[in-house]
């Protein structure tokens, strides 16, 4: 079983910490070189919107690692995320004790 992160980053910072940053590239350049939106990178830098499938093999792509490496950051996240709704999930147990 994997360890489960505490409260893991947004796929949004590693790719401004790890890729943008050290490669002193613009919002705009990073954009251009995904062959996204600028709007649709900002909102994934900042925590608005998540990876998609095709968002991830950009980011393989652009920056040399696997699509599987950031749509498994994205799920970390997400399932982070919703741990910390569930207090309030009403849900019954449905199996044999």
């Amino acid at each position: 079983m994997a360890m489960q992160m505490h409260n893991p980053p947004h796929p949004g910072e590693i790719i401004r910490e790890l890729c943008i940053e050290p490669l002193e590239l613009s919002i705009t350049e990073a954009a251009e070189g995904l062959g996204v939106s600028r709007k649709t990178l900002s909102a994934i830098l900042n925590g608005r919107a998540g990876i998609s499938p095709e968002m991830a093999l950009r980011l393989s792509m652009a920056f040399n690692t696997t699509p599987e490496s950031w749509l498994n950051q994205q799920s970390q996240y997400d399932l982070w995320q919703a741990k910390q709704e569930n207090k309030r999930m009403k849900v019954k147990k449905l199996y044999a004790a």
